[in-house]
């Protein structure tokens, strides 16, 4: 007997005028009923709520004053609904707000609240459902291909998370028995009865008692899928890359289009790989097909037992070149090379941890949805990655149990199957490597690189900021000693303290005595460095406050002028912080030597005190690191140091972070691991000439090539390129005209494209134009998504990706930086030219130390920089041969300025001048083939 055969659920939706219950009143009620397990009926009434319905829900519903002026009140359909839902399971996308809305609509008309078996399908879908991108309605009946005419009306919604529903319980019937059970036992905690899903499954399939499938394995209570470690590994050595045009002809044939501008990049390739030139920076515009080119061109070269490793700068990247380069680079060349990603362990789910986290309480239902949705990922994923999870919150505390912490796992109850030895191992097999640039960055002498490897740094415009990132560092002296001071309450004060558990113990009592004052030396020693920081602010290259009163200084490098007194400080604190980590380990060594085994209670209070050793042991390495760079003179004059003060008027607020500011001993290291490099992107050249990447990229010691690939497309009939050209108009954006230009302009312009991008360059600016934009009828069709405000820059990214109609107002790394994947972008809108800006204080740190060098930074470093971004966001619009769109920059500087010209000769395509009336008409009319 199929579970749930004898049920009748009601799948409610209703559309309200806002969220607050006895405030805002329902004005559309709508519900699908499911019996016998298929959608048997529908419901919809549109309710009059004797109030005016907000414009942002008009907007969002499409349910006007005038559609439910004439119709019944809430009291009118009160009974109906009552015998509709009458002995039904209530069901609904957002289970707590939708039958508390409705119940106090019925108390409030003097009717009963129901009391019915109540279920959630955000909670269902995100446990079910584990990988996709999204848990709104829309979203899910994109990804899962479900009918959903009209979203964000009551009845459509109410059939659409009917449909929801049965789906999740097609994919739960699937589960083998193991997991259901350990669903069960989580289950319990679920929102409203949302657990009597999983029982009534659980329960019908023991009934059944089905063995486990063939392509699973169940190791204590985890079923997981069976592991294939062995990669294919075809080796085709008759093979022989095809030297002229037309034999890639015949190669490409029915398998990819045969371009001439890839195929010129491939034969430059193919001669780079045979020359005697160690490395070729390589300008290839979008749509080049640069991947495939790359791939193509290096796959013939790795019969040697050489490796090719392939550094991009976004996960998004990585997984395009596995799921889609690679296996067409292999289909078309013939060969069949195993390849892999190579990322840190913490992208993996660790078994054992995961394991033990079911055994302890959940904190949160966030919590419990990633604990369940884990369960049954572990039935379909190959690899552990938890990438594949695509959430945003992987700083969530839980993440630090699950995550693999790097260790080979040995001797552990699930050593034979862990996903970071698995990882491991295919990597080693493998003769492709995918890896992150910051990976590479902090990981190039891991011998998973192999013997004389072939690079490729994709997207290589960005390697030299990510390097220089990536050895970025910080001493928070308040967290360090905010930390001492937890250690000492546990110690001694909190009302479990190690003092009074063990007080007849001499041994541990008498080093709780010694550690004490130790301690206290140790917060003296870092309050010595914060005020010696402190009393340096007066060396400020540059200040800036931020909106929570927090100070921060970039400092000049004269700021240290006697390094020996910071030096002897730094000492101090580091002699300190081994005298207090000695006797923490002495007490810890006597603990176990006196007690077999502890109580849980007792254990969690010594596990806690190893974190306090393994935190310890991270200061202290850190100040290592800040005492080698202050040491060596040349390093120190290519670091920057900004000091962050949490309170301006108190100097044990003081915080350091130091920035290098010249990786160029960094990249150095890199490439001398690497037998070839190759430097490719579609912004490298300004004007054709290399010269800034170059010097960026710190290629001027080594041998190598340049080239600038041809467009395999028509750029012009692709991209409709304007720049406001216009008398009454500013010359360019100031602040007040973000707030009071911009947003008319946009909202007369924007009618028929779908995804929108508008790039700045501050973030004040950004929240101006979101405000007087985002309830406005004319983008009641458009999700507004704004930096610093809608989320994270990854969620921004997601919901563009998944939304069917969207508007991004972005700055920073959304010019070039985020990637949206495949996602076709309609309209680019730049409100000012890219020019960084002078009052970041690293921005300020890097061009001080060039100019103290005797260079002229605007030409050498902000020109420059501008011009590759502002290339970068006009080449967001074409990533295929069939994309188009249109082009608009707001910036008169380009028409007027000395430098104007350089940015129009660098475009690709010819701007148009524009007044202000011909822009809006042009965007409205949209992109005109």
């Amino acid at each position: 007997m199929a579970a749930f055969a004898d049920q009748v659920f009601a799948v409610v939706d209703l559309e309200t005028t806002g969220t607050k219950r006895g405030q805002d009143h329902i004005i559309q009620f709508g519900c699908a009923i499911i019996k016998n397990l298929k959608i048997t009926k529908t419901y919809s009434f549109l309710i009059n709520p004797k109030t005016q319905i907000p414009l942002p829900v008009q907007n969002l519903t499409r349910i006007n004053n005038e559609m439910v002026d004439n119709q019944p009140e809430f009291k009118e359909f009160a009974n109906q609904i009552e015998d509709i839902l009458k002995d039904t399971i209530f069901v609904a996308h957002n289970i707590n707000f939708d039958l508390p809305f409705l119940n106090n609509e019925l108390v409030a008309n003097g009717f009963k609240p129901l009391k019915n078996r109540a279920i959630d399908t955000v909670e269902l879908a995100k446990i079910t459902f584990p990988t996709l991108p999204s848990y709104r309605l829309t979203d899910l009946t994109n990804s899962l291909k479900l009918e959903h005419t009209n979203p964000h009306k009551a009845d459509s919604d109410a059939y659409a998370t009917a449909s929801l529903l049965l789906k999740i319980f097609n994919k739960l019937e699937q589960l083998p028995q193991s997991t259901l059970n350990n669903l069960t036992a989580l289950s319990k905690s679920l929102l409203r009865d949302t657990q009597f899903v999983f029982k009534e499954i659980a329960d019908v399939a023991r009934q059944e008692k089905r063995p486990l499938g063939k392509e699973y394995l169940q190791v204590r209570t985890l079923v997981l899928r069976k592991q294939n470690k062995l990669l294919t590994n075809k080796n085709y050595q008759d093979l022989v890359f095809p030297e002229t045009n037309n034999a890639k002809k015949e190669l490409f044939k029915d398998k990819i289009a045969y371009r001439v501008g890839q195929v010129d990049l491939i034969n430059h390739l193919h001669q780079f790989f045979k020359s005697n030139k160690r490395a070729l920076i390589a300008e290839a515009p979008g749509g080049t097909g640069k991947s495939f080119a790359y791939l193509f061109s290096s796959l013939y070269e790795l019969f040697a037992g050489r490796k090719l490793v392939i550094a991009t700068p976004t996960t998004i990247l990585q997984e395009q070149l596995i799921q889609q380069e690679i296996p067409q680079a292999m289909k078309v060349s013939g060969l069949d090379l195993p390849y892999q990603v190579v990322k840190s362990s913490r992208h993996y789910l660790d078994l054992d941890g995961f394991y033990h986290s079911l055994m302890q309480k959940t904190d949160n239902q966030e919590t419990l949805n990633l604990k369940m949705g884990i369960l049954i990922w572990l039935t379909e994923t190959e690899t552990g990655d938890l990438d594949e999870l695509k959430t945003t919150n992987f700083a969530a505390p839980y993440f630090d149990q699950i995550q693999h912490p790097g260790d080979a796992r040995v001797g552990t109850e699930f050593a034979e199957y862990d996903f970071w030895n698995l990882a491991r191992f295919r990597q080693e097999q493998a003769e492709i490597l995918v890896t992150n640039q910051a990976y590479l960055a902090n990981h190039y002498q891991d011998s998973i690189w192999g013997q004389n490897p072939y690079l490729i740094i994709d997207e290589a415009h960005r390697f030299s900021d990510i390097v220089m990132n990536s050895y970025n560092n910080s001493l928070q002296f308040e967290s360090f000693w905010g930390m001492l001071s937890h250690l000492r309450n546990m110690l001694l004060y909190a009302e479990d303290n190690f003092y009074s558990h063990y007080k007849e113990d001499s041994q541990i009592k008498d080093l709780i005595d010694k550690a004490d004052p130790e301690i206290t030396e140790m917060v003296h020693s870092i309050n010595a460095i914060q005020t010696y920081l402190y009393e340096q602010r007066h060396h400020a290259l540059s200040k800036k406050l931020l909106a929570n009163n927090k100070l921060e200084i970039a400092l000049t490098k004269d700021a240290i002028n006697n390094r020996k007194t910071f030096l002897e400080l730094l000492s101090g604190m580091q002699v300190q912080i081994e005298k207090v980590r000695n006797i923490i380990n002495q007490i810890i060594d006597a603990l176990y030597q006196r007690v077999d085994s502890f109580l849980p209670k007792e254990e969690a209070q010594l596990n806690e005190l190893n974190e306090q050793i393994d935190e310890l042991d991270f200061y202290s390495e850190q100040a290592y690191i800040l005492s080698d760079l202050v040491t060596d003179q040349t390093q120190f004059e290519n670091i920057g140091l900004v000091l962050i003060i949490t309170d301006p008027t108190d100097p044990l607020s003081t915080n350091l972070n130091w920035l290098l500011l010249n990786p160029a001993t960094q990249l150095s290291k890199i490439y001398a691991v690497f037998n070839k490099i190759v430097f490719i992107s579609a912004t490298l050249a300004t004007n054709g000439d290399f010269t800034f990447s170059k010097n960026n990229l710190n290629l001027n010691q080594i041998t190598c090539s340049e080239y600038c690939s041809n467009y395999n497309f028509n750029l012009p009939k692709q991209i409709q390129a304007y720049a406001l050209k216009d008398a009454k108009e500013p010359e360019f954006l100031a602040e007040s005209a973000y707030q009071e230009n911009l947003p008319l302009f946009l909202l007369k312009a924007i009618k028929v494209q779908n995804k929108v991008l508008i790039l700045f360059t501050n973030l004040d600016a950004i929240s101006d134009v979101y405000s007087a934009i985002v309830n406005r009828p004319e983008f009641k069709d458009f999700e507004i998504l704004a930096q610093g405000i809608t989320g994270s820059n990854e969620r921004i990214a997601k919901r563009f990706t998944v939304a069917t109609q969207a508007i991004i107002l972005g700055a920073n790394s959304f010019w070039e930086g985020v990637d949206f994947g495949k996602t076709k972008i309609d309209l680019v809108i730049a409100t000012k030219l890219p020019f960084e800006s002078p009052d970041q204080l690293e921005v300020k740190l890097r061009q001080t130390r060039l100019q103290n060098m005797g260079v002229d930074i605007f030409k050498a470093d902000a020109l420059p920089r501008a011009i590759i971004r502002l290339k970068q966001g006009l080449g967001r619009l074409i990533r295929g041969e069939n994309d188009c769109g249109i082009f608009v920059l707001l910036d008169q500087r380009i028409w007027s300025s000395s430098y104007g010209q350089e940015f129009i000769n660098a475009l690709p395509v010819k701007l148009e001048q524009k007044n202000r009336a011909e822009l809006i008409e042009k965007i409205k009319r949209g992109y005109e083939r």
